[in-house]
């Protein structure tokens, strides 16, 4: 039986219990032989599904044609459709992702830390893969490739469950990753795709499938984050929403504000890295303030201000307290004017959601201090905050970014997906 009838046969009984369960075993032999292979197949595997994504980019793109169709039937904002669309340039991009992860050090294995004790003891800190991973996505297809390779480059299996809306994008761009494995050998499980549509399946991954999954990974908006962390039974790497912010600071130079600002907000208003608030010191306000809103509102942004940002252009929308702590992912903006460097830091810990945050400033010192006291992931001066990405950090791609304070925090990459043991190296050392 192929696996499309056995998902209908599956699903016409409503046993995804069953079929989920299937698929943590199988990710769990596939996690034991993933790694324990060597770097050089996993790297090949990788490369050679890299180039199977280039060879099928017209089958994706004919799949993602499907899912926007789909998806048209429903109101589409324009950056839900931005988060959903593939075309040309996104598929080779996604393939150079992959190529770069594949050429990754490869972190399993690799001695963290190395010290001998006073009774001739050798002690070492070796990295392992996490083992069984499961990643929880919605519309963006592209996860599909990212977190198919950073899993595999770190030794673990992975089991991904994409979101409705882009459902025969992901098992094209899928079929792309198995073809890679199969053709050095590596089992076909070590990547998997739920392939139902029934949301029971992310009731059956968050319960741990038995034991067999060693962590799940959500990443979507604030929903499918929250229901991620309140029902998992196993260890989440999540992030809250991405509430970024732009400080420019009484020493900004304008121009180079005005860059970072447009940038910050308006390269990708749908990615988490996108700037939701500006932030200008009222020493820079004089000179700095109209010339930013007027900027963002030419280019279609709409901006909701306080008091003082309303007084300098009548197009400017009151914004309400909501809006401090509002992740529009869409061409909206809320600009507030802040007494100094101490009221800017004050205002990202109360709103902020620990994502990321910049300052524009030619001070040092205040960049100093704003980058040690914002508790952020990411914390940037002078830089776009859509920085906030794996594959800009070097990491060839990440499966998101962690805002917690344990194991992983920021662009969540290859040595992110591993843990590690102590190998202990004795001559017949015996303890008194």
């Amino acid at each position: 039986m192929n696996v499309s009838a056995k998902v209908e046969r599956i699903e016409a009984n409503g046993d995804v219990a069953h079929l989920m369960k299937e698929m943590g075993q199988r990710a769990r032999a596939a996690s034991r032989a993933l790694a324990l292979a060597e770097p050089v197949r996993k790297t090949a595997a990788l490369k050679a599904a890299a180039q199977a994504i280039r060879d099928n980019t017209s089958a994706i793109l004919q799949a993602n044609a499907e899912d926007i169709a789909a998806a048209s039937s429903g109101k589409l904002t324009d950056a839900f459709r931005d988060r959903l669309s593939l075309d040309a340039k996104r598929v080779a991009a996604m393939a150079d992702g992959v190529d770069v992860v594949a050429n990754l050090s490869d972190p399993v294995g690799s001695v963290m830390a190395a010290w001998d004790r006073p009774n001739g003891l050798k002690i070492e800190r070796v990295r392992t893969p996490l083992g069984v991973i499961a990643v929880i996505y919605e519309s963006r297809p592209n996860v599909t490739a990212d977190a198919g390779a950073l899993c595999v480059k770190a030794g673990n299996a992975v089991i991904l469950r994409g979101g409705s809306e882009s459902f025969h994008s992901s098992r094209a761009i899928h079929r792309a990753l198995v073809q890679g494995l199969e053709s050095q050998g590596l089992p076909a499980d070590a990547i998997q795709l739920v392939p139902t549509r029934d949301r029971a399946a992310v009731g059956e991954l968050l319960s741990g499938l038995g034991g067999t999954i060693d962590v799940v990974v959500p990443r979507g908006g604030k929903a499918l984050v929250g229901r991620v962390e309140a029902e998992a039974r196993v260890p989440v790497f999540a992030h809250l929403e991405g509430i970024c912010h732009v400080y420019v600071h009484a020493a900004a130079d304008l121009e180079m504000a005005k860059q970072i600002v447009l940038n910050a907000k308006m390269r990708r208003t749908g990615v988490c890295g996108a700037a939701e608030t500006l932030l200008v010191d009222r020493a820079a306000a004089a000179t700095h303030l109209k010339p930013l809103v007027d900027m963002l509102i030419e280019a279609g942004c709409e901006i909701r201000g306080d008091e003082t940002t309303r007084a300098t252009d009548k197009r400017v929308v009151a914004a309400t307290e909501q809006d401090w702590s509002t992740e529009y992912l869409d061409a909206i903006l809320s600009v507030k004017v802040v007494d100094g460097l101490q009221a800017a830091i004050d205002h990202i810990e109360r709103y902020g959601t620990h994502h990321t945050d910049s300052i524009v400033t030619n001070d040092t010192k205040a960049a100093e201090k704003f980058l040690s006291e914002v508790d952020s992931a990411i914390v940037l001066h002078n830089a776009s905050t859509q920085f906030a990405d794996g594959g800009e950090f070097g990491f060839g791609a990440e499966i998101g970014i962690a805002t917690g304070r344990l194991h992983a925090r920021g662009p969540v990459g290859v040595e992110q997906l591993t843990s590690f043991k102590y190998r202990v190296l004795g001559t017949g050392q015996t303890r008194p």
